[in-house]
């Protein structure tokens, strides 16, 4: 076993309309920079596993609907590279995106590299761009080091995977932070991972605004609360660093003051104070509201900022969920 030699493993349910679409540029590196393509069949009723066959990926039937993390423990267990690439059935990777994974995993120390979406998704809906874009800005702005991991498109040394028992799928038999709690997992035995923003990949994926609220609050921000809370985790890291508590505040405050303006009597007295939190929120993000004037316009832009408040408030109030478990657990414990 050569070891740079990586295998692709893509689970998939019912996943053919993007299949079509992510597959044939993956199995276009097999030959070159794949050793072969494995997808894990977790219960599709559409033919997906018949189509990945039929343009030569090995296809590996689940017990059906088992989740993504156990799916993909599925394909590991059956991967005889040194080296596997991770990646979504709605994922397209760009042509350079397994070679950059390879040079990375053949530094001395590095269990992991994952990167990014980029800045074009394939659906034209506002909050399939807003989402896609926040992901891409978060990832593009830390590269380097990371204390995470991203299973969209990211790559593992088998041998690390397979030592802190790849994905918890009793914790997360859901789509949810598996990805991330390894990463810690990883990075807890000492292995180092990289977050490389040029590893990149287009996302399928059509957002609506309940999906989003749903998957952010119940399978993002709250899971990822609770086990940073579980395990004490305290260094900064991508999306909870000191500067994103900063603009979770200034969303809070505006979200405060612009409840406060639509009360009759005193609200338009506070119609100042809404603006300029506003404004300290939208320099706060500046970066990121640059991107959205860029790619999609002002009227995105103004869309975008405006949502952007939304985001933090309901995630601040995930965490103070997590948090308020977290006393009650201690208080019942009598710790």
């Amino acid at each position: 076993m050569k070891s740079s030699s990586m295998t692709a493993v893509l689970p998939v349910l019912n996943g053919l309309p993007f299949l079509r679409r992510s597959l044939p540029p993956l199995m276009a590196c097999v030959g070159r920079d794949l050793t072969e393509v494995l997808v894990v069949d977790d219960g599709s009723a559409d033919g997906s596993g018949d189509y990945a066959a039929s343009l030569g990926a090995r296809v590996i039937q689940s017990t059906g609907r088992t989740g993504p993390a156990s799916a993909r423990n599925l394909g590991v267990a059956h991967c005889t590279t040194a080296l596997v690439f991770f990646v979504d059935a709605d994922v397209v990777i760009h042509p350079d995106a397994i070679a950059r994974s390879k040079v990375h995993l053949a530094a001395p120390g590095v269990v992991a590299v994952f990167g990014s979406y980029d800045d074009r998704p394939s659906d034209p809906g506002f909050f399939s761009r807003w989402k896609n874009l926040q992901h891409h800005f978060v990832h593009s702005r830390a590269p380097g080091d990371a204390g995470t991991f991203w299973t969209g498109c990211g790559a593992v040394q088998r041998q690390a995977f397979n030592d802190v028992g790849g994905f918890d799928v009793a914790r997360f038999p859901k789509p949810s932070i598996e990805d991330i709690d390894l990463g810690y997992r990883l990075r807890a035995r000492g292995g180092a991972i990289k977050l490389d923003p040029m590893i990149r990949a287009t996302h399928l994926k059509k957002w609506e605004l309940s999906e989003l609220l749903r998957v952010d609050v119940f399978r993002r921000a709250l899971p990822w609360a609770r086990l940073l809370i579980s395990r004490e985790v305290a260094r900064e890291e991508l999306n909870v660093s000191r500067a994103e508590k900063l603009r979770a505040g200034l969303a809070g405050a505006f979200g405060v003051a612009a409840v406060g303006s639509m009360t009759p009597f005193v609200g338009v007295t506070l119609l100042p104070a809404t603006a300029l939190l506003l404004g300290f929120a939208v320099l706060a993000n500046a970066r990121l509201i640059a991107l959205y004037l860029r790619r999609h316009g002002l009227l995105f832009a103004g869309g975008g900022a405006l949502f952007l408040q939304v985001y933090y408030l309901y995630a601040t109030g995930a965490w103070l969920v997590a948090w308020a478990e977290a006393q009650m657990g201690r208080k019942a414990s009598g710790s």
